[in-house]
């Protein structure tokens, strides 16, 4: 029997490049990774404010808020049936003609999660709305303003003010910059809600001829 040869010693050299390679690799994943969170953070668009946002209107269209931006905004959430349709959509009205289109608007968004006062179609509320009071501010597709189906452009609001609507008929004002300045429950009357409205419309104009 030929004595066996001995065995040729394990050699270093061939794992070493191996393993730099495996190591090379998974810290590329690892970069890829961390990389691909951070941009989602960071580059990820962040709301500014209210005109930022886009809703519906009452045929399902799709409306920038950022086309009344510049102006002094009441956003509303109405309804058709409630003890305080009547006096709220005449105060509204009264307040849109007073004040508006160029430097304020009323802004109308149908909800019926209270009370189940608003059960129709955006489309028959705004025909509703206009036929009844004649209203000539915009009324937009009807949305929920509560739960996790919130409408983005009301959580806002109710994000800033950290106060959610009880019932219909609350009210936000918004700067022309589209920062929450103030709000009003549904029973607050004209009297409360028109000086806030009346400066801010002032500060509008003003500014504007200092523009010029």
């Amino acid at each position: 029997m030929e004595p066996s040869l001995p065995l040729p010693p394990y050699s270093l050299k061939t794992s070493k490049p191996k393993s730099r390679v495996l190591i090379i690799f998974f810290s590329m994943v690892l970069f890829t990774a961390l990389l691909g969170l951070l941009q989602l953070k960071f580059l990820k668009p962040k709301v500014r404010d209210f005109y930022s946002f886009e809703v519906k209107d009452a045929k399902g269209r799709s409306v920038s808020l950022e086309k009344y931006r510049g102006k002094a905004s009441l956003v509303v959430n109405v309804a058709s049936h409630c003890q305080h349709t009547d006096e709220n959509y005449i105060m509204l009205q009264d307040l849109h003609r007073e004040f508006g289109p160029s430097h304020f608007t009323v802004l109308a968004f149908p909800c019926n999660q209270f009370g189940e006062a608003e059960p129709g179609t955006s489309q028959a509320i705004s025909y509703f709305a206009k036929t009844n009071y004649g209203v000539t501010f915009p009324i937009f597709s009807k949305i929920k303003i509560l739960g996790s189906e919130a409408s983005p452009a009301f959580k806002f609001l109710v994000d800033s003010t950290k106060k959610e609507p009880r019932w219909n008929f609350w009210k936000y004002l918004i700067s022309p910059e589209g920062k929450v300045i103030k709000f009003w429950k549904p029973e607050e009357p004209i009297e409360n809600i028109k000086p806030d409205i009346a400066a801010l419309v002032r500060q509008i104009i003003v500014k504007r001829r200092e523009d010029l």
